[in-house]
């Protein structure tokens, strides 16, 4: 029987100069575990506009399970502009539909059937934290519950990240994130003793920390299990992240040992690489 497990957050619109992009970290991660053969779920919420239903249609053609409400607020958009280098630089608008999700009839329930969720920081900037953390609270005891920390500009406080830590059985983190962390929560030594506080801090069952082209490492309370990135072809790596997360989630879940399914995470990763945008067919 396949698994429940569902992106929560943010959903929006990447505008590139070479034109419009869907993004969105969580409907990624929701997108890659249900072609890993799971029943993936998207929640978020989009405007009455043009690129809401556009948004809407896109869930049907891409035959993902979603609870995408339509709000009064405009679909979520980030305008990125490059420098004379190609340096990408990031305006993610504020007070849109993904920032308003209503927690509703339709959430709770899916809430108490999940077996997993991911859920970052950037969507508790305002009014949707409370839908998150009541859709936290609604799920069973034993559903696993990921933190993909995903910090993005100046959208996350210490308040935000020690209380989803709380709520968290797995944190994912890049290397950059855990030293923006490290100072924001006083966290001494290097990358794995800082792992090993917020662990015994919060109550976590483990740490993934991704690497980038140096590949991965899972810091439990008395291992470190470090993967090598899988080798690809990089049309871009727009994704890459969100579908390792989904390909550890699912391993996890159906019992694989703590390196094989950080093993497939790598490959997926891979193959996303090796493909243009965030969710290849």
């Amino acid at each position: 029987m396949s698994k429940v497990i569902v992106g929560l957050g943010e959903i929006l619109w990447d505008m590139l100069p070479s034109g419009k992009a869907l993004g969105g970290a969580p409907a990624n991660f929701a997108y890659h575990a249900s072609r890993l053969g799971e029943e993936g779920w998207a929640v978020s919420a989009v405007g009455d506009d043009s690129l809401g239903r556009e948004i809407l249609a896109l869930m049907g053609v891409k035959k993902l399970h979603h609870i995408i409400t339509v709000t009064a607020k405009p679909t979520g958009t980030v305008e990125v502009t490059l420098d004379g280098n190609g340096i990408p630089t990031y305006d993610i608008k504020e007070d849109v539909a993904w920032d308003n999700i209503p927690f509703t009839p339709d959430m709770e329930e899916l809430a108490k059937r999940a077996d997993a969720v991911c859920f970052g920081s950037l969507v508790q900037r305002m009014a949707s934290r409370e839908s998150v953390l009541r859709f936290l609270r609604a799920m069973r005891p034993d559903a696993l519950k990921v933190f993909d920390i995903n910090l993005r500009q100046h959208y996350y406080n210490a308040e935000v990240l020690e209380e989803s830590l709380r709520l968290a059985d797995i944190l994912k983190i890049n290397d950059e994130e855990l030293r923006i962390v490290a100072d924001l929560l006083s966290l001494q030594g290097d990358d794995t003793s800082a792992c090993r506080t917020l662990i015994s801090r919060y109550g976590l069952k483990l740490v993934i920390l991704t690497k980038g082209p140096e590949g991965s490492e899972v810091i439990t309370a008395d291992e470190v299990i470090p993967q090598a990135a899988g080798e690809a072809k990089v049309v871009d790596t727009v994704g890459a992240g969100d579908s390792f997360t989904a390909a550890f989630v699912v391993a996890y879940l159906r019992g694989d040992s703590l390196a094989d399914a950080q093993r497939l995470a790598s490959d997926t990763a891979a193959y996303v690489c090796s493909r243009k945008g965030a969710m290849p067919q």
